[in-house]
């Protein structure tokens, strides 16, 4: 909690409807702020402006403001030159802001009201699009971001709100870096992400509402939204589409409709009374936290304050109450729960000579064309083992992460036991990935599950412990609620919890499968979870081994198996994950 505030906004976010401030640089604009102008030099050269313009937005009902820092980075203020720099920009815009707010809190009393009033410490995007789209390193952004966190949060801010970000790699490493900056300066304050969307429905590296949702969310952000770019109009249907897809507060700041060019002036075609009543629906759908963008002004604030308060009994919210099982890359999304997922095996050394020799040469053009032939027959997801005692396994990961991520746009898994690997290629991926994995040893529950919450994914939980992988079914289910219950003590929401009740081969116990199913069955019926199968570990050692196996994976599959790891290059599997998928009604 902020000690400079009697308010604390946890208190209030996702609990009661919040009102953000509207546009900042049209208003400086308006103001005199000239053409090339950084608004942000305004905080030393003309702080008066800037604790006017906050006070004018608390005034008109906003409970949050921005501070006049959005393009606040170590790269434009580096105090050379003539320069201010960073730490005295970030210092004074925080300070104008928490002046506008004790002017308000004296008027708030003499007029004999209480209203809540934060500080968000507003940041923009960086300005450059990261590998490889462009031509900044991740590391390097998260670095960007960090420092101005940092400074920042010395300043006591009430949240952090990192917003007009177009690119959901970009939105990763900012979150990334606020976590860190938190962590590192003891300040508990809540991170809100707001992205840009196109008419589309995307944003300009294509990732979705959805798509942004479940990254965010299992980044473990408090809220997000969207703002800028478009109008309440063109944003209701992608303000839906968010709603629908996340369990999270949601934020909506529209610019005052589009923007056209009169007499080499820019204007908006939304008035403040149209802007007001189309902003206050998206409240009335479940949005928790409005305001406004671009062309917006007190006035704007002032009247969706009003219509938000006439109508906060007609709320009917259409958000989820629970969240759903997904991974995704930075394009594509896949959902776990319904029709079985197919992960594709063969990025894994394991038995493959050919992969080996790959991974011990460097040739990444081969572990590459292994990830599109499987997309190509039907992979949904693929799996990434590159660990050889030959080789540097991080590195390796961290490349073939990298090379995979821009030839394909399907998710992946993260297959390691090493932490230090797990750790780089987690924060790395762009998207949400399945991560292998977790067990019921107690030393790697206290090594994983902390990447699992820090960086988000499905975790890949296998029923084995210290003991090894118990015989019997009823033995691994007291693995597998241990391994639920350690995970929600780490704040891991069952959904994000995939269970492997591990199948071993038949040859060695005929009752192998038997233990194998009736765990499965158990995690799908009592505890409504998701499991996963390497399938063809149950016929090693026999003959017809894919004929075996392909009976087991349909055996499974109608026992609740969620996802398959396999070869989709095997005919028969194949088949049977066709036919299943249709005989179900699942196709």
């Amino acid at each position: 909690m902020n000690t400079e505030n009697k308010y604390n906004i946890r208190d209030y976010l996702g609990k009661e409807v919040l009102f953000f401030d509207g546009g900042t640089g049209s208003v400086l604009q308006a103001r005199g702020l000239k053409p090339g102008e950084l608004p942000e030099n305004w905080n030393i050269e003309k702080p008066e402006e800037i604790v006017q313009l906050n006070y004018n937005y608390f005034l008109a009902g906003s409970n949050i403001v921005n501070t006049n820092s959005f393009g606040a980075f170590s790269t434009k203020f580096t105090g050379k030159d003539g320069s201010y720099s960073l730490e005295q920009i970030v210092t004074a815009a925080v300070e104008n802001a928490k002046e506008a707010r004790r002017r308000i809190y004296e008027k708030d009393e003499e007029r004999g009201i209480s209203v809540p009033r934060f500080i968000a410490l507003d940041i923009g995007s960086c300005g450059k699009l990261l590998k490889p789209l462009g031509d900044l390193e991740f590391e390097d952004a998260v670095t960007l971001f960090k420092t101005t966190f940092l400074m920042g949060l010395k300043c006591n801010p009430d949240l952090i709100l990192i917003e007009t970000i177009n690119d959901l790699y970009e939105a990763k490493a900012a979150v990334i870096a606020a976590k860190e900056a938190r962590e590192e300066t003891g300040a508990d304050v809540p991170i809100i992400v707001s992205t840009v969307y196109d008419e589309g429905h995307k944003s300009l590296t294509g990732s979705s509402p959805e798509i942004v949702g479940a990254v965010m969310e299992g980044l473990g952000v408090d809220a997000l939204g969207m703002n800028c770019s478009l109008g309440p109009v063109q944003m209701k249907p992608i303000v839906k589409r968010l709603l629908s897809s996340t369990t999270l507060p949601v934020l909506v700041k529209p610019n005052a409709g589009l923007p056209r060019s009169i007499n080499g002036q820019t204007v908006y075609d939304v008035d403040d009374n149209e802007f007001a009543q189309l902003v206050a629906g998206f409240v009335k759908e479940g949005a928790m936290i409005v305001g406004g963008c671009c062309g917006t002004n007190p006035s704007y604030i002032k009247k969706l304050v009003d219509n938000t308060n006439a109508i906060k009994g007609e709320i009917n919210s259409i958000q989820p109450k629970t969240r759903k099982s997904v991974i995704t890359s930075g394009t594509k999304i896949v959902e776990f729960g319904k029709a079985p997922i197919l992960i594709g095996e063969r990025i894994n050394p394991t038995g493959k000579k050919k992969l080996k020799a790959a991974l011990v040469s460097n040739d990444i053009s081969y572990i590459l064309n292994e990830g599109i032939t499987q997309e190509e027959k039907g992979a949904q997801v693929l799996d990434v083992n590159v660990g050889l005692p030959e080789i540097d396994e991080c590195q390796m990961m961290q490349t073939v992460i990298k090379e995979l991520q821009a030839v394909t746009d399907l998710p992946l898994q993260i297959d390691t036991s090493d932490p230090v690997t797990m750790e780089k290629a987690l924060r790395l991926y762009n998207g949400k990935p399945l991560i292998n994995s977790v067990n019921g040893k107690q030393e790697v529950m206290k090594e994983v599950f902390p990447l699992v919450k820090k960086y988000g994914g499905i975790v890949v939980a296998l029923a084995l412990d210290e003991q090894g992988i118990p015989p019997t079914a009823e033995e691994r289910i007291k693995i597998v609620e241990k391994l639920y219950n350690t995970a929600a003590e780490y704040g891991i929401d069952p959904c994000d919890v995939m269970i492997d009740p591990l199948a071993m081969t038949v040859s060695a116990d005929d009752q192998a499968a038997v233990a194998t199913l009736a765990t499965v069955k158990y995690v799908k019926e009592v505890r409504k979870g998701l499991t996963i199968l390497g399938v063809s570990n149950v016929s090693f050692g026999l003959p017809l081994r894919e004929h075996i196996t392909s009976i087991f994976f349909t055996m499974a599959m109608q026992n609740g198996l969620s996802a398959a790891i396999m070869n989709p290059n095997a005919a028969e599997m194949m088949k049977a994950w066709t036919c299943f998928k249709t005989i179900s009604g699942l196709d």
